[in-house]
């Protein structure tokens, strides 16, 4: 299978996240943090419809890169929902999970990067 890089990835996910209009798109480069994964994304939806919108439209475009999710969570309440493409994990939020998870805070060692990420 096709492997694309983590910057590649995040780049195609937070493209279709904008897509599909996401708000404060976050991009933590989590590498010196963690072992688990190298980015995670975090951007929010307004309501769990559009929550959904987003994370399919991030599996489709992330899909036609050769790249399928190892798993996903959340998504039938989707308040919370989680991807998770191995290097980089896409958490997708409505506004009030968001604040009350705030992983900006609970991973606030790690460097926000700038978007896209340099490849």
């Amino acid at each position: 299978a096709l492997s694309l890089s983590p910057q590649a990835i995040t780049n195609i996910a937070v493209q279709a996240a904008k897509d599909k209009k996401a708000s404060n798109i976050t991009v933590l480069d989590i590498r010196e943090v963690t072992v688990i994964a190298d980015y995670f994304i975090i951007c929010s939806g307004f309501s769990s419809t559009q929550v959904r919108a987003i994370v399919e439209n991030i599996q489709d475009k992330l899909k036609e890169a050769g790249m399928l999710a190892m798993r996903r969570e959340g998504f039938r309440e989707a308040s919370w929902v989680l991807l998770d493409y191995g290097d980089v994990i896409v958490h997708v939020f409505q506004d009030a999970e968001r604040q009350f998870y705030n992983l900006e805070r609970l991973w606030g060692d790690a460097p926000v990067v700038g978007v896209p990420v340099n490849i």
